[in-house]
């Protein structure tokens, strides 16, 4: 009896894993593209009223879209040629108070990145798209950027990078 049950598990074990191929957990549809480039995000938000420049921004935004579909997807990053290309530019970095205290001080304040991205798929031309992406990180008025950047930097960019990804490779 033992014998049998072996084989039933050893004949259909190798179905259930080959069926669960098509499927993921992070919904990404990536039809027949093998491989995905992310080109350098520039840091022009200085050519935005009131954004300001912040070094490294740029290559860690772009690093950080990288791993996500990486982690998110089978297909393997390339420098160039990839069946899937994300490219764009920071447009937006900036601290704005969002409400004030009595004597007449910031009391929150919001650190707002917004990037331009264009998304070209060569498999399948129908979803290429240009957007913006935008998301933001509120602090306390008493702190400075400067304590809470990496809260702020890690915060955002989960939130942008997962948008992009949505709106790429998410068929929900």
């Amino acid at each position: 009896m033992k014998k049998h049950i072996s084989i039933v598990v050893l004949l259909v074990l190798p179905l259930l894993f080959n069926g669960c191929g098509i499927y993921n957990f992070s919904g990404a549809s990536t039809g027949t593209a093998e491989s995905f480039q992310v080109n350098f995000f520039q840091n022009y938000a200085d050519q935005s009223p009131g954004s300001t420049i912040e070094p490294q921004l740029d290559r860690d935004f772009t690093n950080a879209l990288q791993d996500l579909i990486a982690n998110l997807t089978s297909l393997s990053l390339t420098s160039n040629a990839g069946d899937l290309v994300y490219e764009g530019e920071i447009v937006e970095y900036r601290v704005s108070p969002m409400s004030a205290s009595a004597d007449q001080t910031a009391a929150q304040n919001r650190l707002t990145m917004s990037v331009n991205v264009r998304f070209y798929n060569t498999t399948k031309e129908d979803s290429d798209f240009e957007r913006r992406f935008s998301f933001f990180f509120d602090f306390p008025g008493t702190q400075l950027l400067e304590n809470v950047k990496g809260e702020a930097h890690e915060v955002i960019f989960e939130r942008i990078t997962q948008d992009i990804f949505n709106a790429s490779l998410a068929d929900w």
